[in-house]
């Protein structure tokens, strides 16, 4: 029997205000807050740690499972983005860095992330050169890649069918959910703003320690530290979520962890620095070089304290001082200038900032043998210890602790 024309009209009107699934506005946002959740679960265990880094082997089931919801969720080619973050770990803040905010602007990463990324997927060479090993089955060839925005597409009609109306809003935001937070917020704010647990030779930063709102993806200095590890967060106070479903994974005999971050040990302190001092510096140095930063950073805050209370001027220091611990490759053009002249006017940042420089050759240089480096350590510590500066010598006797 047909219905009549009213009774039609009713049926579409209610299916636009409530879709087939009559929740809640409070249910539809928890519904929209779960699915864009899974996405950047997604994105963090097997578009990244999995793929990008094999930090961990997926068994298939999960694997395939995490491909087919980056299809609908966000039309994702597995090798566009394992090839475009290979090459931002290769050629990280430089002007081939697909999106680094040091070489093309926090505005722009932020803001048009997205777009970076789309014309980055479009070079040919960077695909085929950062791509080995990515899934080439008939399921990637045939729908993933072949048909890549048709998965969204079928979101759009699956959150409609759900929500009616309100079905647009969900599927909208579960489409800029990813080109905001992982295109803006991880790759642009990740290596501007933040704090570091180590001095990485990039200008990666971690957002927040507790990574739950991007999967772990907040803990990005500690990423860009030790790539390879499957485990983002290393501090007590640090939390990564994604880590927590890689453990779950895990123990359901789905997921197999390769590699995580090194620990580093205190012992006791060694007379004199040796090679098993040496080993632990290289093997520990962006953590311990993190360390000497924040020595650094205290001995200039001292510094400027010291010029108020001669009510000198600060200015040139307070410019500078964000760029003493840098590695002189890293400093702009435009802060040498100030970073020289308060360097000049400050002895002990000068001297500090050049032992750390020699400390850095000590891993940096390729022709020495393991006994003259082991000498050369010894040699720094004991110059340090000399120096007749606090942070200097506090910092040497802890470096004799250090073990591997």
């Amino acid at each position: 029997m047909l219905l009549p024309d009213w009774a039609v009209l009713n049926a579409g009107i209610d299916w636009l205000a409530n879709g087939l699934w009559n929740l809640s506005w409070w249910e539809i946002v928890l519904y929209t807050l779960v699915t864009t959740h899974i996405t950047i679960a997604s994105v963090t265990i097997y578009l990244h740690r999995h793929q990008a880094h094999r930090a961990l082997d997926l068994h298939a089931i999960p694997a395939h499972f995490f491909r087919f919801w980056l299809w609908l969720a966000t039309g994702q080619v597995t090798k566009e983005w394992v090839s475009i973050h290979r090459k931002h770990h290769a050629k990280c803040e430089t002007i081939d860095d697909p999106h680094s905010p040091q070489a093309h602007g926090i505005k722009k990463v932020f803001w048009q992330g997205a777009e970076l990324y789309r014309a980055e997927s479009k070079n040919q060479e960077t695909l085929s050169k950062y791509s080995q090993g990515c899934p080439n089955d008939w399921l990637e060839r045939n729908v993933y890649t072949r048909y890549s925005w048709q998965g969204v597409g079928l979101m759009m009609i699956i959150d409609l069918a759900l929500f009616g109306a309100a079905g647009l809003t969900v599927w909208a935001v579960q489409m800029v959910w990813i080109p905001f937070w992982a295109a803006g917020v991880v790759n642009g704010v990740g290596h501007f703003w933040g704090y570091r647990n180590f001095e990485a030779p990039d200008a990666s930063t971690n957002v927040s320690p507790w990574g739950i709102i991007i999967g772990g993806e907040e803990l990005h200095n500690n990423h860009h530290t030790y790539p390879t590890s499957a485990k983002f967060s290393v501090k007590p106070y640090e939390f990564d979520i994604g880590w927590g479903y890689i453990r779950l994974l895990e123990k359901a005999g789905l997921a197999h962890v390769k590699k995580t971050v090194p620990r580093l040990q205190l012992g006791a302190i060694q007379p004199v620095a040796n090679e098993k001092t040496l080993e632990a510096l290289i093997a520990h140095r962006y953590e311990v070089m993190a360390g000497y930063a924040r020595d650094l950073r205290r001995a200039c805050k001292a510094e400027i304290a010291a010029l108020k209370a001669r009510q000198g001027d600060v200015s040139e220091l307070e410019s500078a001082r964000r760029w003493l611990h840098r590695d002189a490759d890293k400093v702009p053009a435009g802060a040498v200038p100030q970073l020289a002249q308060a360097r000049a006017a400050h002895p002990v940042l000068d001297k500090m900032v050049t032992m750390r420089e020699e400390l850095r050759q000590l891993w940096l240089n390729t022709s020495q043998s393991r006994e003259q480096l082991a000498a050369d350590l010894a040699a720094w510590c004991h110059r340090a210890e000399e120096s007749g500066i606090a942070a200097l010598r506090e910092f040497s006797i802890k470096l004799r602790a250090v073990r591997a």
